[in-house]
């Protein structure tokens, strides 16, 4: 199977920046709940006394920022560089209080300031990380000015080193681990942003494809439009000419030619509506099973094969009869005659708030090569010059009616063209259209 994902892409897919600082938001709860689990084991396992007041305003600090954080998530929009930096200058200068108060550069959790470096490069652009950079040293340099020692234990006070050595290893696996777990997350995070960015870079450009190639379908409309009506004038004479009049078969004929122009005329007319607005000042009004039915009927005079209707939509519903949707309809039937000309199966059905079309047929299916570029301009197996334009347009006006388009092989032979769209886009409403 192969689809396209509707437009307008989600702002959560594209934004990592709310991500990135929904991630920074649980390191600082972890930063909360590491802090309050190393004062109590240094209080009571290690008898280590260290400053109780600045320790847990700093905590508290951490747990206002945290909820600041919060605030900026939950108000919906995008999480920019500034705010991203200025939450890690923040943190930095929480650690540098904290550190002040604990020993200062004898403190081996000094080496969190690597952790701030590390996650400023990934997360901000370059002058901004160099500010992290600079915020950290500045802190340092701080840490020298008088800081706090702590008041230890004899145990701890005739062999120093080894308390920092024994330290420096439970702050050397805390990095490490933190990197690992969130690091990875963030670059996942980047990359999720760069493919969602490229998709849509992607549908900007098959759109202005679609403008094109809509201003030129206008534009041969519109210059057909003279000789068809010059033609449809000399038809009518013709048909009146008492040679042509008394000659019935010339007469049938003459008929036959004035009813293709006839629906020359209806085509170009279809074109000029599709260019503009679909819904114009008035709409035609029918219900899902007419519309569906009335496909039906128009294809099946077209063709010598059997159309079948499979209508299983259930209660039926008065839409607007969407021009666009019935001619990228007719497109998928018109290739599904061309490789199933005995025949082909239209199921219509209701999927809760969506109408379903599939068209079924008894060709040799899809390749793998062709489900995994369905939708995608000039891809066709028909082997012709701008060939797959119409499976494009399919794609592309479906997803403007905010439903998708997808593929499958049926089992050993024959393929299904779905078509889902939300019943909210086609239904008539009075008092939009008033």
């Amino acid at each position: 199977m192969s689809q396209l994902p509707p437009l307008p892409i989600p702002l959560a897919e594209a934004d990592a920046g709310r991500r990135n600082m929904s991630l920074l938001i649980q390191l600082r709860w972890l930063a909360v709940g590491g802090q309050l689990l190393t004062i109590q084991i240094t209080r009571n396992m290690m008898d280590i006394a260290p400053p109780l007041a600045p320790l847990l305003g700093a905590i508290a600090l951490l747990v206002v920022i945290n909820l600041l954080s919060l605030f900026l998530l939950y108000r919906g929009r995008a999480v920019t560089n500034i705010e991203l930096t200025a939450a890690l200058l923040f943190d930095v200068a929480a650690l540098c209080w904290q550190l002040h108060h604990s020993g200062g550069l004898a403190n081996p959790f000094a080496s969190l300031f690597l952790l701030q470096v590390v996650i400023g490069t990934i997360l901000l652009t370059p002058r901004s990380a160099w500010m992290i950079v600079a915020a950290t040293l500045i802190a340092i340099a701080a840490l020298r000015v008088d800081p706090t020692p702590l008041d230890l234990p004899p145990d701890y006070a005739a062999n120093p080193m080894a308390l920092y050595l024994m330290g420096s290893l439970v702050c050397f696996v805390l990095i490490a681990v933190l990197l690992v777990a969130f690091v990875s997350r963030i670059s996942r995070n980047l990359r999720d942003r760069d493919a969602a960015l490229a998709g849509v870079r992607q549908r900007a450009a098959e759109e202005d494809h679609i403008v094109r190639m809509g201003l030129l379908a206008s534009g041969a409309a519109h210059e057909l439009g003279t000789p068809m009506s010059t033609m449809s004038v000399i038809l009518g004479d013709l048909a009146r000419h008492p040679a042509i009049a008394d000659d019935g078969e010339l007469g049938a004929d003459i008929a036959d030619m004035q009813a293709e122009l006839q629906r020359c005329k209806q085509i170009v007319g279809g074109i000029l509506m599709s260019a503009g607005e679909v819904r114009g000042e008035n709409p035609s009004i029918t219900t899902v099973r007419r519309f569906v039915a009335d496909m039906v009927t128009d294809w099946s005079d077209r063709t010598q094969g059997v159309i079948e209707l499979r209508d299983d939509f259930g209660e039926d519903l008065a839409i607007v009869s969407d021009p666009a949707l019935r001619q990228v309809i007719g497109n998928i039937i018109d290739n599904a005659l061309e490789v199933s000309p005995s025949g082909l199966t239209i199921h219509s059905q209701r999927a809760g708030d969506d109408l379903l079309i599939d068209v079924l047929d008894d060709g040799p299916g899809f390749s793998a090569e062709m489900l995994a570029a369905f939708g995608r301009p000039y891809s066709s197996t028909k082997g012709k010059a701008g060939g797959g334009l119409g499976l494009f347009l399919v794609v592309n006006v479906i997803r403007k009616l905010g439903g998708k388009a997808e593929v499958t092989n049926r089992g050993t032979r024959g393929a299904r063209v779905r078509v889902s769209v939300p019943l909210a886009a086609l239904a008539y409403q009075r008092e939009a259209l008033a």
